[in-house]
């Protein structure tokens, strides 16, 4: 099967540029075999999954995909009806094959799979326990003498009963406090602190393994790895008791840490999957044939052309022009899918925390919401987590990254010391290109206060929900179905909510933000005397926390499908592994300081509602930054930081080999040489 030639026509953002050290040249394909390629999508799926086959050499269990007609998670376009080729990869082990039906799955099975930990685990069920283990070995606040044991008043009744709107409003209920490692804290403020510390954890380790998983086939490992590491620690919660409370607070911090690198590593695959999508590269066919007449024949056969070693990212300075002239309010086609695998991925992820957390509610309710049943929760949501990781390692492919030379007679360890160090060059790197692409700096600004705010809300909530209005755990649990829920039908609405009103991602981006400042004013109404002498409002009953839980989850969906893809859009092409760790640690590494600031000041104030004015200021920062951010401005930025550091590494790899060419040899004849002696 004949080599798919690039396209001469507008470019791609999404296609990463050749490595400087290895440029293969692309054969030439004329008009006549470009079209006997496109009469070749009538091969057969068998043949097509032997090519596939043929294409790789890796052992990989996902690699060997043979029912690519299964069309269940393709997104559009099955590959066998534009397979009709396939592209020379543009380094050593690049897989180039089109994104099947099969690796999709892989895809959305991890969403299936781990989001129950962050839903069920880190934002209901780890916060509760952790309170609850502190609260077992503290004491009120208020008089030193009383143990805070798990008989503290609670409502008998069920979250949905009419008992709930008759609590009195008699203030926010006792706090209490414990000694850990010598220091006296709130038991909530227990929680949030563990929880900061787990996200500098997380950060290191993301920053520290960037390396390896954007070189060679480590991005994968990487991923399963993290997620069996983090569903065993999760698991192991089931025999924690109060005397070991750090060791509890231990395994949420290695829980939490392997979730957030897993879930970075996923979030590398997402532009791979996107940009090897038979919906993308069907149309890039029918711009191709459409536009051959206008390119120049000479320009299309010269092996020096730009196309033949740039495919979908083109140096020619028009194809920018043509970009250009797309509409202010257009949205590119890889965008689009992105945005609709994300969200998909968000809402399949969504459905399991649902089914996940009705289970553990019912086991809650059933041992009567004791210690023990909270534990049992935890490794429910780790067996999840653990076994429907699976089939990720046979589903998804490994799409290795350009190989790191490195020496080959270097030990493990010096190896591993090599990549440790390339990691944290290239953060700086990407930090300093980050500072020359505005609209990457304006999103990532906006970014760190958004995924702060999202983190510090959940856990802030949830603590108020347990230690103020003094609701049972199974009460506490309904409020993160409710959220669930809502989440579920935000991922599969925003996007189609988003074309009927006509929003761009950026201002969907937008309206989520506002809808989300409602959560922490609603809280403050409780601090005016007139809601408060009425009893109800602000936050003064548990039933309250559920419509609030909905707003949450609602615009959550949102959030995390568009600004993930969002930002896919804004990075240099080739790149997408360094900038999304940027991402991630901008995402994670912000929340180090949310929590930790609720927990200062619920230490200060002795209660958690003091900190919904905090919450309100830091909801509202990332509005102005975010209308700031051009889109269509960010991706020509982008597309040409990409050839500008392409070119650089080009001209850095000929200056190496000047360096380390000997020069010309000239053969000497000796007899010439005696008799000119």
């Amino acid at each position: 099967m004949e080599p798919r030639a690039p396209s001469p026509g507008i470019p791609h953002p999404l296609q990463p540029p050749l490595q400087p050290q290895i440029q293969p040249r692309l054969c030439d394909v004329s008009s006549t075999s470009k079209a006997s390629s496109v009469h070749a999508l009538s091969i057969t799926q068998s043949n097509e999954a032997d090519d596939e086959r043929s294409l790789s050499e890796s052992d990989d269990p996902a690699e060997d995909d043979d029912d690519d007609d299964d069309d269940l998670f393709s997104m559009g376009p099955d590959s066998s009806t534009v397979r009709d080729a396939t592209e020379r990869p543009m380094y050593e082990g690049e897989d180039t094959r089109y994104t099947s039906s099969k690796e999709l799955r892989g895809f959305f099975m991890y969403g299936w799979a781990a989001e129950v930990f962050v839903v069920c685990g880190m934002g209901s069920f780890i916060p509760i326990t952790l309170e609850q283990l502190a609260r077992e070995r503290g004491w009120q606040e208020n008089d030193r003498s009383k143990p805070c044991t798990a008989g503290v008043h609670v409502p008998a009744s069920f979250p949905n009963s009419t008992a709930n709107f008759a609590k009195p409003p008699a203030g926010d209920a006792q706090q209490c406090v414990v000694d850990i490692l010598g220091v006296e804290i709130n038991t909530a403020s227990f929680a949030m602190y563990t929880f900061s510390i787990s996200v500098l954890v997380q950060a290191l380790i993301i920053i520290s393994m960037s390396g390896a998983a954007d070189h060679g086939r480590f991005r994968k490992t990487f991923l399963l790895t993290f997620a069996f590491a983090g569903s065993t620690a999760t698991m192991l919660f089931l025999p924690i008791v109060p005397a070991v409370l750090v060791l509890g607070a231990l395994l949420a911090i290695i829980a939490n840490t392997c979730f957030g690198a897993s879930f970075v590593l996923l979030n590398s695959f997402l532009p791979l999957l996107v940009r090897h999508h038979p919906e993308v590269l069907l149309d890039d066919s029918s711009e191709e044939e459409y536009s051959e007449t206008s390119v120049d024949e000479n320009e299309r056969e010269s092996p020096e052309g730009p196309e033949e070693t740039t495919a979908l990212l083109s140096s020619d300075p028009t194809a920018v022009k043509d970009d250009d002239r797309q509409p202010p309010t257009s949205t590119s086609r890889e965008l689009r899918l992105s945005t609709r695998i994300s969200s998909y991925g968000i809402g399949i992820g969504y459905i399991a925390a649902l089914i996940v957390q009705a289970a553990c509610i019912m086991a809650v309710r059933l041992m009567q919401s004791t210690l023990f049943s909270l534990r049992l929760a935890l490794f429910i949501i780790g067996a999840w987590w653990f076994v429907f990781t699976i089939p990720v390692a046979f589903w998804l492919r490994s799409r290795p990254g350009p190989p790191l030379h490195l020496d080959p007679n270097k030990s493990n360890m010096g190896t591993a010391w090599e990549y440790f160090k390339y990691s944290w060059k290239s953060l700086w790197r990407s930090v300093r290109h980050a500072r020359r692409l505005k609209d990457v700096l304006l999103f990532l600004g906006a970014w760190f206060m958004i995924s702060d705010a999202v983190a510090t809300v959940s856990g802030t909530a949830i603590l108020f929900a347990k230690t103020s209005l003094e609701m049972k755990p199974a009460s506490l649990a309904l409020i993160t179905v409710t959220a669930t829920v809502s989440g579920i039908a935000g991922a599969f609405t925003w996007s189609k909510l988003s074309v009927m009103v006509g929003l761009r991602p950026g201002q969907t981006i937008l309206a989520c933000i506002c809808l989300f400042e409602l959560i922490p004013i609603y809280g403050l109404l409780g601090y005016i005397p007139a809601i408060r002498r009425l009893g109800v409002l602000g936050l003064q009953q548990p039933w309250e926390m559920y419509p609030l839980g909905a707003v949450y989850g609602f615009v959550m969906g949102g959030l995390s499908s568009f600004c993930r893809s969002f930002f896919g859009e804004l990075i240099p092409p080739g790149f997408e592994a360094a900038f999304y760790a940027l991402y991630a640690i901008t995402d994670k590494g912000s929340s180090i300081f949310g929590p930790a600031i609720v927990g200062a000041i619920t230490d200060a104030t002795g209660e958690i509602r003091p900190a919904f004015w905090f919450l309100a200021v830091l909801i509202g920062l990332p509005f102005p930054l975010m209308l700031l951010v051009d889109v269509e401005r960010g991706r020509r930025d982008g597309i040409a930081m990409a050839q500008e550091l392409e070119e650089a590494e080009a001209l850095e790899s000929s200056h190496e080999y000047a360096r380390n060419d000997p020069g010309p040899i000239h053969l000497i004849d000796e007899e010439d040489d005696e008799r000119r002696g």
